[in-house]
């Protein structure tokens, strides 16, 4: 069913279908759920919490003879699982689908299921008496649901607006928007700003001008009941309303004719490097700009002031819960329904990456087990019915339901309250239950609620100590573990592999585990920093490795390899100790080191005579091959590495060395460029006459004939010709300054000699 905003479908649909049996409605919201059972009671001279009641988290109103329930956040869910086919109810109604929370999703799954198994067999659609199921919006892809529901029939009900101007001030100030606004109409005032802390400055800076007869009032989820009233009731006065995106549908504030829109919205997304879900403030969508619009138009010709450029373009729809948040609580719920997350016909599937991620974080919990079919654990047995988080429930668990871990529990429940700590802790939230009393009084409420909702569910225990919580903390949170980078530093290491910094109202300042409860990125000039600014401390010994390996390392130093056994938590190193060397990982990493290293002048010579010899080398495998056995890079022998005809090969065709006539043997020099060369004291090669000639094509040796000094006084591929032409002006020159060697005239027919003076001499 679709009908325009402020066609009264929310207050008149519903009781209507109650004439013809029980009616549950799911409202996505709070604040609605409580004011919409209230008007509903108004219009129709019930009672209420008899004829007409509501239900959220740790709080209802309602009996057995209650026609029509509203409820909201899981609370449908949870009635499913404890009974599949919605027997209670003739009729299951879904309010504001358009905002596709997860929980509106979880619900339409499940009642789908409830519709078909009380059907008639074979009946589908509008031929189902036993159950309906009425999905309602303002701003529906109608088709879509209908093809879901079978090819269910669509209502379409207009509404009646009242005119509205929309003009544009983009980064005007709230004030001046909300006051100009008050200005320019008869009516009351509802402002759009995305969160709380938003909220509480805004209205100190408008209550000083608005004027003595303006009220100004905040409206957001983390006031109590009668601090949301007082935005809801009617009043003589006019007002100026400050709210949350809680007021886009729903809820009604009275007499508005004006609408200040900051275009912004906070949502829940799920980092899934980090593993948990960030707040992120974001441009609202285009239907939900509209749906705000609509309320300065409900009950005269109205105003709206909208604090963007006329020319932004905003994305057209809102993106579902299903595609952006962590999943684990309604796999968990799935789960207990008895069905597989990964295979439920959802309406729009989630991301698998996502169900395998909350199943994944279910088995780390506890609460699930069974990889083919998951089922609840015993643990998850006893804490589904907890209207908390996954990681809560399990905390009350693991602390046996004790008051302090309920407080604890509803301080991790607000997302934007950091609460006060001492200066030195084992844990922040240990720390901030000294001071409970300072507390807001909602989150006081949500403890005591917490308290008595495990109460009859959980296992009462003994109080237990700060062992015990810190424990339990751990059991909540145990992908969030973080290390210390060296002793007390802020600088940490987080279980994901990330790196993050400990904030500085942090009070766990000693012990190098520690679990990171609340984790965000907090954007600087330059770049994002990931801060830790909730954390409890964690003992070593509490961490069961989650790995274990061998890792071998090049330690580039010693020039070796060494090894050891690695336990790990996740990313994080729990022990380590060295063991034996494997030696083929060893011979890996050597040969790796060396490759980096690059040969050096002894190793290139062997290379080039490789290719001289006409042979390719391919090195990554020679040295491969000459790290096998070698406890050291400099142990790497590539020529002890090639195989028996390279050596002989390079023997034949690329010899290390040539003989000269004075007896001893000259070492070759292998040019990148393809020469051969040797160095030869001009003596020791008296007498010979034919250049000397390597390889296969008998290339001549490139000789630097040198003087006494060793400094080379000619290069020639040409002996004969040297000993012509050349050596009579060379014994000219140096037989003076070197007299003690001999100068024959000549030495075609002189001894070669590698001595200081001639035999004999």
């Amino acid at each position: 069913m679709t009908a325009a905003p402020g066609a009264g479908k929310t207050t008149r649909v519903p009781p209507a279908l109650a004439e013809d049996g029980p009616v549950i409605l799911l409202q996505p919201r709070r604040i609605a759920a409580r004011a919409i059972a209230s008007r509903i009671a108004e219009e129709r001279g019930w009672t209420l919490g008899r004829e007409v009641g509501w239900q959220v988290r740790f709080e209802k109103r309602f009996t057995s003879a209650t026609r029509l329930l509203v409820v909201t956040e899981g609370i449908l869910t949870a009635r499913l699982q404890s009974d599949p086919l919605a027997s209670e109810f003739r009729t299951i109604v879904l309010d504001e689908f358009h905002e596709r929370s997860i929980h509106a999703d979880v619900a339409i799954a499940l009642a789908r299921q409830a519709w078909r198994a009380r059907a008639p067999s074979g009946a589908r659609g509008s031929d189902s008496p036993d159950l309906r199921i009425v999905v309602m919006s303002a701003t529906l892809d109608a088709g879509a649901v209908a093809a879901f529901l079978d090819g269910c029939p669509v209502i379409d009900v207009p509404g009646r607006t009242h005119p509205l101007e929309i003009a544009y001030a983009p980064g005007a100030p709230i004030g001046d928007a909300a006051v100009g606004a008050l200005g320019a109409t008869r009516g009351s005032v509802l402002c759009f700003l995305p969160g709380a802390a938003e909220i509480r400055r805004a209205v100190a800076e408008i209550a000083p001008r608005a004027g003595p007869d303006v009220e100004v009032l905040p409206l957001h989820g983390s006031l109590d009941a009668a601090e949301q009233d007082l935005a809801l009731r009617p009043s003589t006065r006019r007002r100026i309303v400050v709210a949350t995106n809680i007021a886009e549908t729903s809820l009604t504030v009275p007499d508005v004719t004006a609408v200040v829109d900051s275009g912004l919205q906070k949502v829940a997304r799920y980092d899934a490097e980090r593993g948990i879900d960030s707040l992120e403030t974001e441009r609202i969508t285009a239907d939900a700009a509209d749906q705000r619009a609509g309320r300065a138009g409900r009950v005269a010709p109205g105003i709206v002031r909208r604090l963007w450029d006329a020319r932004d373009r905003l994305r057209p729809h809102r993106e579902p819960d299903i595609h952006r948040i962590d999943l684990a609580a309604a796999s968990l719920d799935i789960v207990a329904w008895g069905g597989d997350p990964r295979t439920l016909e959802w309406f729009e599937a989630p991301p698998a990456g996502a169900i395998d991620a909350a199943l994944a974080l279910l088995v780390r919990l506890q609460l699930v087990e069974g990889e083919r079919t998951p089922r609840l654990t015993d643990v998850g047995e006893q804490v589904r019915a907890l209207p908390l988080h996954p990681r809560l429930a399990g905390m009350i668990a693991a602390d046996g339901g004790s008051r302090r871990m309920a407080q604890a529990c509803a301080l991790l429940s607000e997302r934007h309250l950091l609460p006060p700590r001492t200066a030195a802790t084992s844990s922040d939230l240990l720390s901030a239950l000294d001071r409970w009393s300072e507390m807001p009084p909602h989150v006081q409420r949500a403890a005591a609620q917490i308290e008595s909702s495990a109460s009859g569910i959980v296992a009462r225990s003994a109080p237990r100590g700060e062992t015990s919580f810190l424990r339990a903390v751990l059991a909540g949170y145990p992908d969030r573990v973080a290390q210390r980078r060296a002793p007390a530093s802020a600088e940490l290491l987080l279980a994901s592999g990330a790196g993050a910094t400990l904030a500085r109202e942090s009070g766990v300042a000693s012990g190098e585990f520690l679990v990171a409860l609340d984790v965000r990125q907090v954007r600087g000039q330059s770049a994002a920093t990931t801060l830790v600014r909730l954390a409890s401390l964690v003992e070593r010994e509490w961490l069961t490795p989650t790995s274990s390996e061998i890792v071998h390392r090049f330690d580039e130093g010693a020039g070796r390899v060494k090894a050891a056994a690695i336990d790990r938590y996740d990313a994080l190193t729990l022990v380590e100790r060295p063991v034996a060397v494997d030696p083929d990982a060893a011979a890996t990493l050597l040969a790796d080191a060396w490759l980096a290293r690059g040969p050096r002048e002894a190793e290139l010579q062997l290379l080039r005579r490789l290719r001289f010899a006409g042979r390719g080398a391919d090195l990554p495998a020679l040295a491969r091959a000459a790290a096998q056995g070698a406890r050291t890079i400099d142990a790497i022998d590539l020529a002890a590495a090639l195989p028996h005809d390279a050596v002989r090969d390079l023997d034949r065709d690329a010899p290390d060395t040539i003989p000269v006539p004075s007896g001893r043997r000259v070492r070759l020099d292998y040019r990148e460029d393809g020469t051969v060369t040797a160095a030869v004291k001009l003596q020791e090669l008296f007498g010979l006459a034919e250049t000397p000639r390597v390889g296969r094509r008998r290339e001549p040796v490139l000789l630097a004939l040198l003087a006494p000094n060793g400094r080379p006084v000619q290069l020639t591929r040409d002996l004969r010709s040297f000993w012509d032409r050349t050596y009579p002006e060379v014994r000219k020159e140096l037989r003076g300054r070197y007299p003690k060697h001999p100068w024959p005239d000549d030495p075609w027919n002189a001894a070669p000699t590698r001595r200081t003076r001639p035999r004999g001499g």
